[in-house]
């Protein structure tokens, strides 16, 4: 069925924004709900992305060795399966090519605008309707915003090392890797043994002169179950349901931890949690033992605390590395960086010319990532003023109260330990249907319910306590990406997979409140039903109540 025309009315005869709805990014995310916004019939939208291709972190991403680390059935969207991948964890290059591929398949392309970085964003009362400040000075208009810019910001541009500044050599990020540099020969640095550090360490070892690995806290770093998929396997792939098929029987562990995780009484789901932390910990130093030669490189290699508490990795190369003469582990801590080299807290300074800063990224679960002014709603309310004070918390993790007409596609509380398409589809399926339900009542505003949205973060609260305890109390302390600094752990949503789905078709239409353009006596305030009652109450009241 044709989804109805948008609502043209306006309030005081203000003038029509520039778009509909307009998306913020163009990376897997932005893709993702473009799709879902044309599937619903809603052609007036646009793209806007910072950068001159689709792809996000797989555009910005390409430093030696990148791929994913998890299944490539499980990365990938599921209205748009492929199978033809070239590898069980495919690289880089060939997830960037799907992306952009379903990008021009499905005909986003065309909605894209690069080289538009949205810097701020304002909601406007009188034209009901969001101003996109963009960092050329333009300002773009939106009825509807939905912002995609993905869960990994921005690489961190200062790791907190002093003396960054006085370095004299190659300085090398994971998202700005300069692939014209040739690091044969030379001796290298390399800060961090995280995702992308277990990846780029095994790829240049044997390359070049010297590598030194600065490590903080050790990784989990299992074993990577690759390998090419033959032609016979990826004509089984393309029959129809079988792709589907795998990637839902794979769910079905994770459906069980999670299910375990949020239903499983704390009384009874705490000493099982010590208990599975215990025995992986013993099997894991028995892998150590057949991967690392050096005692010592051991010792420091394994991880002090449970395997879920830092997400663990997937490597069949980074730990063999270390058995290499030309490769070393150092747990030192980092006094300062100099003009040449690293010099640690015990007085050595190793020589380096080329440095790499794997030192991690911005996060959607940071409230620092939210800087006060950048976004900002009804009545002045600052997002970032309201997370650095209240914590990161969003309705089904994708709407804001006083935010109206936008919705986030990675928000607080939302990776449910699956590829991140999955998470993208929830939430984009979330926004599309609350945009379709406005422009069926001729409503112009939608906003959740400040009830609505606080009994969900109640619930959040509730059944995240094993996950709380996990991560506060088993393994506190441990310096992990899933714990921000005001100590909550709103990067996991304490929910299955199947249920995070179901909730983004079925969630209560009422726990939104739907506005249609008024005359002098006020807005309109459309009920569930789509009929409008007359309105003097307004905003004032939808807000308060």
């Amino acid at each position: 069925m044709a989804a109805k025309p948008r609502a043209r009315r306006r309030r005081d005869s203000a003038p029509a924004p520039d778009h509909e709805v307009v998306v913020i990014g163009a990376g897997p995310g932005g893709i993702g709900v473009a799709v879902r916004l044309k599937q619903a019939g809603i052609e007036d939208f646009v793209l806007l992305e910072r950068a001159d291709d689709v792809g996000g972190s797989w555009r910005d991403n390409h430093y030696p060795g990148i791929g994913v680390d998890i299944p490539s059935l499980a990365y990938q969207y599921s209205f748009a399966r492929n199978p033809n991948w070239s590898r069980v964890f495919a690289k880089g290059a060939e997830v960037r090519a799907y992306h952009r591929d379903v990008a021009e398949r499905f005909g986003v392309l065309p909605h894209v605008r690069f080289g538009s970085e949205v810097v701020g964003e304002r909601w406007d009362e009188a034209a009901r309707r969001w101003q996109l400040e963009l960092a050329d000075g333009r300002i773009a208009t939106a009825r509807f915003v939905i912002t995609a810019v993905g869960a990994f910001l921005r690489a961190k541009a200062d790791p907190g090392i002093p003396g960054l500044e006085q370095f004299a050599g190659k300085l090398q990020r994971p998202d700005s890797w300069d692939d014209d540099h040739d690091h044969r020969g030379q001796r290298v640095a390399i800060i961090g043994t995280g995702a992308s550090a277990v990846q780029i360490t095994p790829s240049i070892a044997p390359e070049v002169e010297q590598l030194d690995v600065y490590q903080r806290t050790p990784v989990w770093c299992l074993p990577k179950p690759d390998a090419r998929i033959p032609p016979a396997v990826q004509r089984a792939l393309a029959v129809p349901g079988v792709a589907a098929g795998l990637h839902g029987a794979g769910l079905l562990g994770v459906e069980a931890a999670l299910r375990f995780l949020v239903s499983t009484p704390p009384v009874v789901a705490r000493p099982l949690l010590a208990g599975f932390d215990r025995g992986a910990r013993a099997a894991y130093r028995a892998y150590l033992r057949s991967r690392v030669d050096d005692p010592a490189a051991r010792a420091a290699l394994e991880p002090g605390f449970g395997p879920l508490t830092k997400r663990p990795t997937l490597s069949n190369a980074f730990l063999p590395a270390f058995n290499r003469d030309n490769v070393d582990l150092i747990i030192a801590p980092i006094e300062r960086i100099t003009a040449g080299g690293i010099r640690t807290a015990d007085g050595v300074e190793r020589p380096v010319d080329m440095l790499v800063l794997a030192t991690g990224y911005e996060l959607f679960s940071d409230p620092e990532s939210y800087r006060p002014g950048q976004v900002v709603g009804r009545e002045g309310f600052d997002l970032g003023e309201f997370y650095a004070r209240e914590g990161l918390q969003a309705y089904e993790s994708v709407s804001v109260p006083r935010l109206p007409n936008r919705w986030m596609l990675v928000g607080p509380y939302s990776w449910t330990g699956t590829g991140w398409h999955v998470l993208v589809e929830v939430a984009a399926g979330h926004a599309v249907r609350a945009i379709t339900a406005a422009r069926e009542r001729g409503a112009d505003v939608v906003e959740v319910r400040p009830h609505a949205h606080q009994a969900y973060h109640r619930r959040v609260r509730r059944r995240g306590r094993n996950i709380a305890h996990y991560f506060g109390e088993l393994n506190g302390g441990v310096r992990t990406y899933y714990v921000n600094s005001q100590g909550d752990v709103p990067y996991i949503r304490p929910s299955t997979v199947l249920e995070a789905r179901w909730r983004s078709r079925h969630f209560p239409l009422e726990d939104y409140a739907f506005e249609s353009p008024g005359g002098a006596g006020g807005p309109r305030v459309a009920d569930r039903a789509g009929a409008e009652t007359a309105g003097g109450a307004g905003v004032d009241a939808l807000v308060a109540e």
